[in-house]
């Protein structure tokens, strides 16, 4: 299917521009997570989250008094949020995990906040959920998910290096670094919490965004071996245009099925979709303009594709080009 055809966009001349706008994003996350930090949720941080069902409407506003004035502390650091599809009437209540590390004390916090609840005077409720996280387990899951990302960027540069060319794999490299900071960068403007479902939606677009760039980078490939004498920019360009179809399919595709999930699939995957509309984007143009730019930079985009004894004898119809040239000039001065 050619949704573009014959086309010749000249993406490389953005590619300072792409580079500048990937910079600008990537900042302002990082300001924002230094100033605001980044929400962790309870699989890393540790803690008691709790989901009570209402009969009757309770806001979140009326929930919140009832545990600033009934739960030790004030409840200064409880998190109050709606969950699920209004109509269901439930709350999310999140108190975490502060000083001892005792599976009981744990419970206990979760038997607090509901007693909490109970004398706020908020109606009858139910407790439909209670997930309870020690804190030495959300530090194993934060090292562990350190680890997992650190060993897959190893394996994509080893894997690329070997199959295509160190250039190309730095490339990958460096783009994938930049989906993770441009999509963690959005889930601290939009405010997410960094649960197991958003770590597992990162790890997804990971591949995704490696898989499209590699499918550029093997027709760059093939176009290296036809244009040996074409400058590796044009080149590029080239690939690019012409994997241009595919890599709008598959990204619109893919894009549509994580915005369904994220209008239908629920609170509980709202995070999860989200990072994927997110990184689906980002991998998209992270494989068009910058992993297409760190190749330029690190070979030169003006640079002749082919070298050694093509440049230097590159022959048509049997005559070496030198001395083509010399008889050129010869039947000139006749």
């Amino acid at each position: 299917m050619h949704i573009f055809k014959n086309s010749n966009f000249d993406f490389l001349r953005w590619r300072w521009h792409a580079i500048v706008l990937s910079w600008v994003v990537i900042l302002a996350g990082l300001a924002m997570v230094a100033t605001q930090g980044l929400k962790k949720g309870i699989e890393f941080e540790g803690g008691t989250s709790i989901i009570a069902q209402f009969e009757k409407e309770a806001s979140i506003e009326a929930v919140r008094d009832a545990l600033d004035k009934n739960f030790p502390g004030g409840g200064q650091d409880v998190i109050v949020q709606g969950y699920g599809d209004p109509a269901m009437r439930q709350v999310m209540v999140r108190v975490p995990q502060v000083g001892a590390e005792s599976g009981a004390s744990l419970s206990t916090t979760a038997e607090t906040a509901e007693a909490a609840l109970k004398k706020g005077n908020l109606g009858k409720f139910t407790i439909v959920g209670t997930e309870i996280v020690g804190p030495a387990v959300g530090k194993e899951l934060t090292t562990k998910g350190i680890y997992a990302f650190a060993a897959s960027l190893v394996g994509i540069l080893l894997y690329i290096a070997l199959r295509f060319q160190l250039s190309f794999a730095v490339g990958a490299v460096v783009a994938t670094i930049h989906d993770i900071l441009v999509t963690m960068a959005f889930l601290a403007f939009f405010h997410y919490d960094m649960t197991l479902n958003v770590i597992a939606a990162i790890l997804t677009v990971t591949g995704y965004s490696t898989n499209d760039t590699i499918v550029i980078f093997d027709r760059v490939r093939e176009n290296l071996r036809s244009k040996r004498r074409a400058p590796l920019g044009q080149v590029i360009n080239d690939s690019l245009n012409q994997t241009l179809g595919r890599t709008v399919i598959t990204a619109g595709t893919a894009l549509l099925s994580a915005i369904a999930l994220f209008l239908f699939g629920g609170e509980v995957l709202r995070g999860f979709a989200f990072t994927m509309i997110v990184g689906i984007i980002t991998g998209t143009y992270s494989s068009v303009f910058v992993a297409a730019a760190i190749v330029t930079l690190w070979r030169g985009g003006g640079a002749i594709v082919s070298t050694g004894s093509e440049q230097a004898a590159a022959v048509e119809g049997g005559q070496p080009a030198s001395k083509r040239a010399k008889a050129n000039r010869r039947v000139s001065a006749s």
